[in-house]
């Protein structure tokens, strides 16, 4: 028997439902309703899998994905094949087989002839392109300063253009596609920026229709924190992990959060905007107009202002490396204020911890310049503000303190969607 919208039960009608008991002509939002997967998805899905398997593994053989998947080898043939022959993978020389006997394994890996990916790293001074291999080699990159993010949109757009071109035109073969990270609020649903704070001509501009019909192909655009964390999860120390969160320090503050295997975007790409979560009642004003954010007490305008208040010389130039080095040196005031900034990041991230407990904590940006002197007191504090409790024990990984790893997130927005590869 179909069911069709008039059968559903409880007036469920046109993906509509009206619960019991409210008013009548009242509708609200239901459950969207799962489909089935056909074949050609349960294909892909499959693929996507498998190549999910690569990434965190490495270099495997198919009698090896054939065990990992529980499936025969012939099952796993029917799944690389097409991969190999359309040059995504290649299958390299046999190694020797184990003592024990059994076939020498051909290791399967992504293919050096495999069309490449674009990443996009967009800020609100500067854009900053690569083309990348599937397995985050990058072959070419460039990066142009923008004009002033406060005049007209179209000089913005002409530079952004002019340095995405000028990338893609150094490619080997036509890339897969071109992913972009914003430092800004996106719509991940509309593929457009919902705002920039240091760059409002960028504002509800949707770069990814732009892109897409200037260079012929497809454009995945997100939240700059987000690049950062598929950077870790496709290239770096979020490889194989099935759950942690990606803190970034600088002029902003953001994060990402990936949960059991998937990285959390929330609807339209809203979820994530640590910065603007609140540590201080009644606290310093944000440049969002709301008062107590996080951003107002653990980035470099912060620690900037305090250091000309602790007379610290060139606090206009102070970084986390600088203080840190200035502390080594028993600067005064220097180990005090390191201190001080090093509990301030780490009372969003205990926030954060004692929340959804992702217990990885992935730190890129500015807090990385400090090195281990700034990351073990960000750890030291967290750790002092969290009660302890069986299997709660919280790692701490310094990332990468420049765009190396956001650009590859952003070319890893096309690994997620266009290969299909489940994220």
């Amino acid at each position: 028997m179909n069911i069709t919208d008039d059968d559903s039960p409880n007036g469920a009608r046109n993906g509509m439902f009206t619960p019991p008991g409210d008013g009548a002509g009242v509708e609200r939002a239901g459950r969207p309703r799962k489909a089935l997967l056909s074949s050609s998805m349960v294909g892909s899905t499959n693929r996507g899998r498998v190549l999910q398997t690569l990434f965190d593994l490495g270099p495997t053989s198919r009698a090896e994905l054939a065990r990992l998947a529980g499936v025969n080898r012939t099952t796993i043939s029917g799944i690389v094949q097409p991969l190999i022959d359309d040059q995504v993978l290649v299958e390299s020389d046999p190694i020797p087989a184990n003592p024990g006997g059994g076939k020498p394994a051909r290791p399967l890996w992504f293919s050096p002839k495999a069309r490449p990916i674009c990443g996009v790293l967009l800020m609100p001074d500067a854009v900053h392109a690569c083309v990348s291999t599937l397995d985050g080699k990058i072959e070419a990159e460039r990066k142009m300063a923008l004009p002033d993010g406060r005049g007209p949109v179209h000089p913005i757009i002409e530079t952004i253009a002019e340095c995405v071109g000028d990338t893609l035109a150094k490619a080997r073969r036509t890339p897969f596609g071109i992913g972009v990270g914003v430092g800004g609020m996106v719509d991940t649903d509309r593929g457009s920026i919902v705002t920039v704070n240091l760059a409002p001509a960028l504002d509800r501009y949707p770069l990814a229709d732009e892109l897409g019909r200037r260079f012929g192909l497809p454009v995945k655009l997100d939240h700059h924190p987000r690049a950062l964390l598929l950077g870790d999860r496709w290239f770096g120390a979020g490889r194989g992990v099935r759950q942690f969160a990606v803190v970034y320090t600088g002029e902003v503050l953001g994060g990402a959060l990936y949960f059991d295997g998937h990285l959390y975007r929330g609807t339209a790409g809203a979820g994530g905007e640590l910065g603007h979560t609140f540590v201080q009642l009644d606290g310093e004003l944000c440049r969002c107009g709301r008062r107590g954010c996080w951003d107002t007490i653990a980035t470099l305008s912060w620690l900037r202002r305090e250091a000309a208040g602790a007379g610290l010389p060139e606090p206009e130039l102070i970084d986390s490396g600088r203080l840190a080095d200035m502390a080594a040196r028993q600067v005064p005031g220097a180990e005090k204020l390191l201190d001080r900034y090093a509990r301030n990041v780490a009372v969003g991230i205990a926030n954060l911890q004692q929340t959804v407990a992702p217990n990885i904590f992935i730190l890129h940006g500015d807090v990385v310049l400090g090195g281990d002197r700034l990351l073990e007191a960000v750890a030291a504090h967290v750790r002092a503000m969290v009660p302890a409790r069986p299997g709660g024990q919280i790692e701490f990984i310094a990332g990468d303190a420049g765009d190396g790893a956001a650009l590859l997130g952003a070319a890893g927005l096309v690994i997620s969607e266009l290969l299909q590869l489940p994220i």
